[in-house]
């Protein structure tokens, strides 16, 4: 076995035992998720290596050494003639005992491959220390930690010192990797894609489309995949771009899995970050099939305050409200309207499901918490973790359901006008127009969680008043076959469309 092939095998080998040994309190504040090795191998493949010359490599927030390993490996296969600085950033001393070893192996690997490579081990908070680093890395290479920072944790406070709103420690370390990078260095990182788009991330996205360039984005294609042995049901992308770049061009991959096969396209950048969307958006349409789609979503004449139709979240939050939720129905109790109430379309109440399905209002508080009697349209705000749709759509209707006032649960996002309820025809229509296949599909260039926003739901594109309403006429509630919907909204919206333009 070569040196390099020794390096990455004892690295991997190194990840697994200080994986075992990680105290669980201790991985869920730190936000700890290693890099296993054959996602360590295609984020190390990402970065741009120049043939000759000095290199500086800065791998924040460290853990066991898998990307360093795996990026240093790749430079002994490729540049050996390089001259290599590399310095890892590690914050748990446990950990960081590991990470020593994996720099040794470096080191050993480097000089049996006659390639100049020196190592710096810095155990240290990476948010409290990073300006002391310096800004003159050529790459920074990171699988940043993952967990939200509270609005009064001392890290918010020293990042909004930085200029940056960070929400989560992986933005922290993203906007603090800018700053230890020159003009023109790289940023390859592993992250959640939920920076991507919604109102939490807004200003450090931003912030961050300001100052780098992307230069290509990969998506894996399931979930449960990339921290496997970690327990991590978490969409991840691997995002690369360059510090004060402006290309025209993105590369956009996608893969099942590590080791699967790469699937490649090239997007303009103007239709990643469109200079139409005030919210920045990142959009990533994974194939050539979604860039059509983005662009006919993107065609269509309204959003929803153009339309005159607000969404809001449910408001009764169920465990704050167990005093208010009775299972027997009575005079003084209105209906309780969960996710699992959905049923191909329409609102079945009672549902089958064991939790109480009646609010009973205690106070004027409580009656504040209720909406008017009248057709609603209601959307899941919540998919399971590898369900086959993102948009759940369904009507709520006092023809079905009784005419009364409604609790709609936090766990749902609904359509008004003005806090009143639809017409029949235009809620239908919405339902039809949300539970198609070319709006999922839409859905999910944009957002890569599970989570389906207000925010969002505002920022898309709809039909105007007129074919919103020509979808819904003459429908039931309950919804037909999916390709009957996508049938009716290809005919009616997009086929219209054609023949006006």
């Amino acid at each position: 076995m070569s040196e390099t092939s020794n390096l990455l095998t004892r690295t991997e080998t190194r990840r697994v035992e200080a994986l075992s040994r990680l105290d669980a309190a201790d991985q869920a504040r730190l936000g700890q998720f290693f890099t296993p090795h054959l996602a360590a191998n295609l984020i190390a493949s990402m970065p741009i290596i120049p043939a000759k010359g000095k290199l500086r490599i800065l791998d924040p927030g460290a853990g066991s050494g898998s990307l360093a390993a795996a990026l240093i490996a790749r430079i002994l296969a490729e540049r050996p003639d390089l001259d290599v600085s590399l310095v890892a950033v590690e914050v748990d001393e446990a950990v960081a005992a590991f990470l020593a070893d994996t720099l040794s192996d470096i080191e050993t690997a480097a000089k049996a491959s006659g390639t100049s490579v020196t190592t710096n081990l810095v155990v240290g908070d990476y948010i409290q220390i990073a300006e002391s680093l310096g800004g003159d890395f050529d790459i920074v290479i990171m699988n940043p930690p993952y967990a939200k920072i509270a609005a009064d944790s001392p890290y918010r406070a020293l990042m909004m010192d930085r200029g940056v709103l960070a929400p989560n420690l992986y933005a922290a370390f993203m906007a603090l990797a800018l700053m230890n990078l020159k003009l023109g260095g790289q940023l390859v990182a592993i992250t959640p894609r939920s920076f991507t788009n919604g109102t939490y991330f807004s200003q450090f996205r931003g912030w961050l489309l300001d100052r780098l360039a992307l230069d290509r984005i990969h998506v894996f294609a399931s979930r449960s995949t990339v921290f496997s042995d970690t327990g991590v049901l978490q969409e991840n992308i691997i995002l690369s771009g360059s510090v004060g770049g402006a290309p025209n061009v993105v590369a956009l991959s996608t893969s099942t899995g590590h080791d699967d096969e790469v699937l490649t396209i090239s997007v303009a950048a103007s239709d990643i970050v469109r200079s139409d969307d005030p919210n920045r958006f990142i959009r990533i349409p994974s194939a050539e099939g979604d860039k059509v789609t983005v662009d006919l979503m993107s065609a269509l004449p309204a959003d929803l305050a153009a339309l005159g139709v607000k969404v809001s979240t449910g408001r009764v939050v169920d465990f704050r409200s167990r005093d208010n939720l009775i299972t027997e129905q009575s005079d003084d109790c209105y209906p309780m309207v969960y996710p699992a109430s959905f049923k191909h379309g329409a609102i079945v109440h009672p549902h089958a499901a064991g939790k109480a399905q009646w609010f009973r209002p205690l106070n004027d508080k409580d009656v504040r918490m209720l909406v008017p009697s009248g057709v609603y349209v209601l959307i899941k705000r919540f998919s399971a973790k590898e369900e086959r749709r993102r948009l759940v759509a369904g009507v709520w209707s006092p023809e079905e359901n009784g005419d009364s006032a409604i609790a709609f649960d936090n766990k749902t996002n609904f359509l008004h006008i003005g806090g009143a309820g639809l017409d029949k025809e235009l809620a239908l229509g919405f339902s039809f127009w949300l539970n198609s296949t070319v709006v999922d599909d839409y859905f999910r260039t944009f957002s890569g969680h599970t989570q389906v926003n207000a925010g969002d739901l505002r920022s898309m594109r709809f039909p105007d008043l007129e074919t919103l309403r020509a979808l819904g006429r003459g429908k039931t509630y309950e919804l037909p076959a999916q390709d009957e919907i996508d049938d009716v909204v290809n005919q009616i919206v997009f086929e219209k469309a054609s023949v006006a333009a």
